[in-house]
């Protein structure tokens, strides 16, 4: 997921540059959510909030160098037809005794993923285990985050088969890149999910339901501004790059209705509940008592030449 960085912004508890929802945006969704979890959680979560909010990136680094991770950011549900949140089995063992693993994997397994990623964190919960708590949140808030996203659960995921191509980067990016500072992020207390799995794919169908108008909305609007109207050049790294205008940026997201900003409310509550839930299934541990310091082992991010991933253009 590609990403455009923006001037200070305010939030609730922070004042930092944030870089939005696309390769590092995911910062700000789990930086977000480590403020909505109860105080026997808050302690640990704050203490390490640089580590939960920065490695929040890595799963996306891993597309490019570890084989079997870019399956695990999306869903592609039309390719399953109208009917997919039906014929799909909502547990991975079921799904691969009905469908070729291959083929599974080849479409997306993201809720899948993010089921088996949230088990792990309760057992390191249960076990203790601050390095793999904080290791697996990270990772947690990232894939919930891409599973919010409507263009993370079609095919049509960069509107490549409809000549919208890089329109992506713009509903992920560009949005928010001009319009945040006008959102409001704080969704308060976690709260316990008592059917995880179910929630999942609760969050995939209702992202879902929203591609058409994220494609369709800005086919009409392309029809109604000139290309020059369209896009505009803006220096970037000592580049002169082309972006989607701030006048068709604006127009796009006033009919979209805050949707971007919604499903950014979305993942942060969502990312809270799930870290809240894992944690009270392991029996609500002390996490005051874990161990100070973290040595976490460095995920190999050496980009392998053999995969073949998924691109986002701006």
């Amino acid at each position: 997921m590609n990403f455009l960085i923006i001037p200070f912004l305010i939030f609730p508890f922070f004042q930092v540059p944030i870089p939005f929802w696309g390769f590092y945006g995911h910062v700000l969704l789990n930086r977000q959510a480590v403020f909505s979890l109860p105080p026997e959680m808050l302690h640990l979560y704050k203490q390490e909030l640089r580590f939960v909010s920065e490695k929040a990136v890595n799963p996306d680094r891993r597309r490019y160098a570890v084989k079997g991770e870019a399956e695990k950011h999306y869903i592609d549900l039309d390719h399953y037809g109208d009917s997919a949140l039906y014929k799909l089995p909502k547990y991975w063992a079921q799904a691969i005794e009905k469908f070729p693993e291959d083929s599974l994997r080849a479409h997306g397994i993201g809720p899948w993923s993010a089921y088996l990623t949230f088990y792990s964190l309760t057992k390191a919960f249960a076990a203790q285990d601050k390095t793999a708590i904080l290791r697996l949140s990270a990772d947690l808030g990232h894939y919930l985050g891409d599973l919010n996203v409507p263009l993370h659960t079609t095919k049509n995921y960069n509107g490549q088969l409809t000549g919208q191509a890089g329109i992506h980067g713009f509903w992920e990016s560009r949005v928010p890149e001009l319009l945040a500072k006008n959102y409001t992020f704080w969704v308060g207390k976690a709260a316990y999910v008592p059917d995880p799995q179910q929630a999942l794919w609760e969050s995939v169908a209702q992202a879902h339901s929203q591609v058409d108008s994220v494609l369709q909305i800005e086919k009409i609007l392309s029809l109604q501004f000139p290309l020059d109207q369209k896009y505009s050049y803006e220096e970037r790294n000592g580049q002169t790059v082309r972006v989607y205008s701030r006048e068709f940026t604006i127009a796009y997201a006033l009919a979209l209705d805050g949707q971007v900003e919604r499903q950014m409310k979305r993942s942060i509550k969502m990312i809270a509940d799930f870290w809240y839930t894992a944690w009270v299934n392991a029996g609500q541990p002390d996490l005051s008592k874990l161990p100070n310091s973290l040595e976490a082992p460095q995920d190999s991010l050496r980009p392998n030449s053999k995969i073949r991933t998924r691109t986002h253009d701006n």
